[in-house]
């Protein structure tokens, strides 16, 4: 079968994505002792405080960006053999080493990962945000499609944009080239081949076996804390997910729950009222809580998610700077051993101990540089979630008050209740 090009809501096909082969109730007229007033709600000021610091972060990420890009259109493709998706990459830049200010590309998953271990060869002690996880949609109800996609998407709309704005990687020859060229395939067929690659590979695997002679501190340092912040996010992570997933289920029994109340209420007259009162109290209510499950699924799970990822980034960006510094120490030892040869050796060993010092000096900016990024995304993602979270409940409070309000019976007609009796 020729390839061809379907929208990627695909109607009837099966995707087989293994894309790795290739009302508010504080609005009281209160003010405080000195006459300021007082802010309407705590809602009112987690938007304050939120307000005043994307202000700030705004106007610093948009002096300091030369390059923006957009990841969207999602396409399948279908081939005889495979079905994979090809996103559009639209870039607009003001460098000076770019030819033109636009472009626009199609890139696939696979082209993603291509750029990634490109730019972990050339930098391998850089921290390289990461790519969604490798994923094999087979044998999948077809309406989980559309999310998957939409998920993807927006990983990699992050991954360019954490590029672009960084100090090093951004001025890579390799995310330029991802970025402008109409095909990748011939700038994949460039760099190292496979015995060299696999040279790479033995000479790592002998340097993690012999292990460190003496790692500097900073470095252990850095070492306890990736294992720390891995072991707290991903806990974190799995217990969010398992929360959500409790409130889908509460969600449901809800949808249930206030059909219940509105029938009961046909067969009770004396009743109907405040039965079909609670009917809507738990009808609106539910819709509080379905948004709120959505934005947990929309904001804090992805932040954390993508933490969790990180983990692996640094695990690996570690015993990279190790490696580097493992074959430094073994050449070393080899110098102080050797009689014959030792000019050559001389220089190797000079030679790798520039690469050391390059390597810790990157890892050592690179680290200050993600911890503040980290720092920065997980207290957006909680400051949203405790907004979000505030705005729930006011409102599911609001309609009960209501909804008491209604029922509330005035004294004056309890005793002519009482008198008629």
């Amino acid at each position: 079968m020729s390839g061809q090009t379907v929208p990627a809501d695909f109607s009837g096909h099966m995707l087989d994505l293994d894309e790795d082969d290739d009302l508010e109730v504080f609005s009281k007229n209160t003010s405080l002792a000195d006459g300021s007033p007082m802010p309407n709600s705590p809602s009112s000021m987690v938007n304050q405080y939120r307000l005043e610091e994307e202000e700030e972060e705004e106007q610093q990420d948009a002096d300091a960006k030369d390059i923006f890009i957009t990841v969207d259109s999602p396409e399948s493709h279908v081939t005889a053999i495979e079905t994979f998706i090809m996103y559009r990459v639209a870039t607009k830049t003001t460098r000076g080493e770019f030819d033109s200010s636009e472009y626009e590309v199609r890139r696939r998953y696979q082209d993603f990962l291509w750029l990634r271990s490109k730019l972990e060869e050339s930098h391998p002690t850089l921290i390289v945000h990461p790519l969604p996880e490798k994923f094999v949609m087979k044998g999948m109800v077809e309406r989980f499609n559309n999310d998957f996609i939409e998920t993807r998407k927006k990983a990699l709309h992050r991954f360019l944009n954490k590029i672009s704005v960084h100090p090093i990687l951004s001025y890579s020859q390799h995310f330029k080239v991802f970025l402008t060229a109409e095909e990748l395939l011939s700038h994949k067929k460039q760099g190292p081949g496979f015995l060299s690659r696999m040279g790479e590979t033995v000479r790592a695997m002998a340097n993690s076996v012999r292990g460190l002679r003496t790692r500097p501190v900073e470095f252990t340092v850095m070492q306890d804390y990736v294992e720390d912040f891995s072991s707290k996010i991903c806990s974190v992570d799995k217990v969010t997910q398992r929360i959500i997933k409790e409130q889908r289920e509460y969600f449901d029994e809800l949808k249930q729950y206030s059909p219940t109340y509105a029938q009961w209420a046909e067969s009770e007259e004396e009743l109907a009222a405040p039965l079909n009162g609670v009917a809507s109290c738990v009808e609106r209510c539910s819709k509080e809580s379905e948004e709120q499950i959505h934005h947990l699924s929309e904001v804090l799970v992805p932040a954390l998610h993508e933490y969790v990822l990180y983990t692996e980034t640094l695990k690996a960006v570690m015993r990279r700077r190790d490696n580097i510094q493992a074959e430094f120490e073994a050449k070393n030892e080899a110098l102080a051993s050797r009689r014959t040869d030792q000019e050559a050796l001389q220089d190797e060993v000079d030679g790798l101990a520039d690469r050391v010092e390059l390597a810790n000096n990157a890892l050592k900016g690179d680290w200050s540089r993600w911890q503040n990024g980290m720092r920065s995304d997980i207290k957006s993602a909680f400051l949203s979630t405790a907004e979000k979270n505030v705005d729930c409940y006011e409102q599911c409070l609001a309609v009960w008050e209501s909804f008491l309000l209604s029922q509330r019976v005035e004294p004056g007609e309890q005793r002519d209740g009482e008198d008629a009796s």
